[in-house]
This record gives C-alpha cells, sequence and structure tokens, in this order.
C-alpha cells in the first residue's frame, strides 16, 4: 500500500510563513525598530495576510478545508470576520450578480431609486467614496458600519450561521490579544492604525475591481502592475482572470494571463489599466464613475416591480458594505 500524497502549495504557506512573522516581528521588535519602522512592516504583513485569506477561502494552501482554516484563525485584522468574508465573497463570485447593488454582497453600487432618498450630505460622502483617496480615507469606515449594522440586524432576526461566524472570529481574536498583552512591545494604538491602513491599500486594489457592465464577463479588470502592490494583493490585479478561474492560485495567475493576454483582455471588453500608478493618475480625486448603478437606469435589472420596491427596502442597509473594497 503506497502513502497517501499530501497536497500543500508551499508558496501559499511561505505567504502565510511571511505574514506571521511580520506581524509577530514587528510588534515584538518594535521597541528595536522604532514605531515608524515597525509600523509599516506591520501595516505590509496586515494587507498580505489578508490576501491570503482570499486565497484561504478559494481552497489553497491545502485541499483540507479544516486544514486551510486554521491558518486563518488568528484575526490578526481584528476587523473581518473570516467566515463571513468567505460567505460573501463567494456569494460575490456569481458573475452574472457582479455590481447588482442587492445581489452582489460587494458592491459599491446603489439602485438609483435609493440614491435619490438619500440626503445630500450622504451623497456627497459617497461620491467621494468613489474617488481613489476617497476610497482609502473614507471607504473602510463606510464598508465596515454598513456591514455591521447589516449583520447585527440579521443576527437579531436569529441569522446562527452569522452568529457563528462572529462567535469563531471573537475567538480568534483571543490569542491576538493575548500577544498584544504579554508579548508585543508595540502600542495598542499603532497596531489599530496598522490595521486601518492596511484596509486602505486594499481599497486600491478593490478601487475599480468591477465597473457595471450589460455583459458580465465585461465587468472584472486587469490591471498590469508588476510592482510591490501586486505581490501585496496575491496578483489579485489580474481580477478578469481570478473570476474566470477563482481556484487557480496566485502564483499561476501572471504566467495564466500572459500566455492568453489577448483572449483574456477581448473577452473583458479591454478593461484594462497599465498600473496602479496610472489608476491613481486617473482618479486620484475624481470619481470613477457614478455611484447609481448606470445599467439599472437602463433596465438591466429585470425584477417584477413588488420585488424590486422590497429589495429597494434592503438596500437602504447593505449598500456599499464591501469588506474588501
Amino acid at each position: 500500500m503506497t502513502p497517501r500524497k499530501i497536497h500543500v502549495q508551499w508558496q501559499t504557506l511561505l505567504v502565510c510563513l511571511c505574514c506571521y512573522g511580520g506581524v509577530t516581528g514587528s510588534t515584538f521588535y518594535a521597541d528595536v525598530l522604532g514605531l515608524g519602522l515597525s509600523g509599516v512592516v506591520l501595516t505590509v504583513a496586515l494587507t498580505l495576510y489578508s490576501s491570503f485569506n482570499h486565497e484561504v477561502l478559494h481552497g489553497h494552501p491545502f485541499r483540507n478545508t479544516a486544514a486551510s482554516t486554521a491558518l486563518v484563525f488568528p484575526a490578526m485584522g481584528l476587523l473581518i470576520p473570516y467566515l463571513r468574508f468567505k460567505t460573501t465573497h463567494l456569494a460575490h463570485h456569481h458573475d452574472p450578480s457582479l455590481t447588482d447593488p442587492y445581489d452582489d454582497p460587494e458592491t459599491n453600487y446603489t439602485d438609483p431609486a435609493v440614491w435619490n432618498t438619500w440626503s445630500k450630505a450622504r451623497q456627497k460622502l459617497y461620491k467621494w467614496n468613489n474617488t481613489l483617496l476617497g476610497r482609502m480615507s473614507v471607504g473602510p469606515v463606510i464598508g465596515l458600519i454598513t456591514f455591521y449594522k447589516h449583520d447585527a440586524q440579521q443576527i437579531k432576526n436569529g441569522n446562527r450561521e452569522i452568529l457563528v461566524a462572529y462567535l469563531f472570529h471573537f475567538a480568534g481574536l483571543v490569542p491576538v490579544v493575548l500577544w498584544l498583552i504579554w508579548m508585543s512591545e508595540m502600542p495598542f494604538w499603532l497596531y489599530a492604525t496598522a490595521v486601518y491602513f492596511s484596509h486602505a491599500i486594499l481599497k486600491i486594489r478593490t478601487f475599480l475591481e468591477h465597473q457595471a457592465h450589460e455583459k458580465a464577463r465585461c465587468r472584472s479588470v486587469i490591471i498590469e502592475d508588476r510592482g510591490p502592490l501586486s505581490v501585496l494583493f496575491l496578483k489579485n490585479n489580474l481580477h478578469a482572470v481570478h473570476h474566470a478561474y477563482p481556484t487557480l492560485p496566485w502564483y499561476r495567475l501572471q504566467a495564466f494571463y500572459e500566455q492568453r493576454r489577448d483572449s483574456v483582455l477581448t473577452r473583458n471588453g479591454g478593461y484594462v489599466y497599465g498600473s496602479y500608478a496610472q489608476v491613481a493618475s486617473l482618479f486620484l480625486l475624481k470619481a470613477k464613475d457614478p455611484v447609481p448603478h448606470s445599467q439599472w437606469i437602463t433596465g438591466h435589472e429585470q425584477v417584477p416591480q413588488t420585488q424590486k420596491l422590497q429589495k429597494t427596502t434592503a438596500a437602504r442597509d447593505i449598500t456599499a458594505c464591501n469588506l474588501t473594497g
């Protein structure tokens, strides 16, 4: 009887090691590194840890889900319950619903009917949120508050799955808090600041990951960046490829894209940017597109009017709850 072969993605395990090494090293040696350098290292490590979480929910680095999930049990990012991220993100991968104001949990678009009910101040805030600088500065707050509000209501209504996800998250906070109390030399305010900055960096990736478009295959972007941000995002800047092949591990995305570049760009309608620097030059202070979903206006959504009214009520609570974007 031959021994069973164990399937391990060593490249992804190395990423995991970098995450844990960056977090523990920057906090334990904060007094040696200094607050500035340790804060930068922690921010980078937490950003990478979020990208690693994304790999895990897509089935990496082990075939055994429990083993992979154990690697992201410590809630080092503090704010995002992993099991909620997994549930909402996998729902987001239903491409026919991409950018839908109701059915895509990661959308940043809203129903025009809902938009018209908002105050001028709220509309102005969300317009600012549609610039890159706005998305990085206020985007994390908007997304988290909206998401927590929705989940709190769901738990109140008896949703046990969401309750369990938060209990799992709170359990994962325990080793992190104990580490910060007993072993860390970093003040908590700096750790919290790094958490927020890591969210801001992630907003660069998700800022224009998707666009409102009549065809689902044309809604996901390609950003041909090969710099540090591409590494931090584990090649998820090649987002159209990721959505077409969601189980393809991060370290195969670049070669896969380069071998099929013309067909990928034909398929996604040429929704492509050369780099994140180009994105910043275009949209740092300029809104990338309107907050109200343009295809909704032109009749893209085909649902009965009664159902649409029900959805409109729900959207007031769930719009822009994108945890990672």
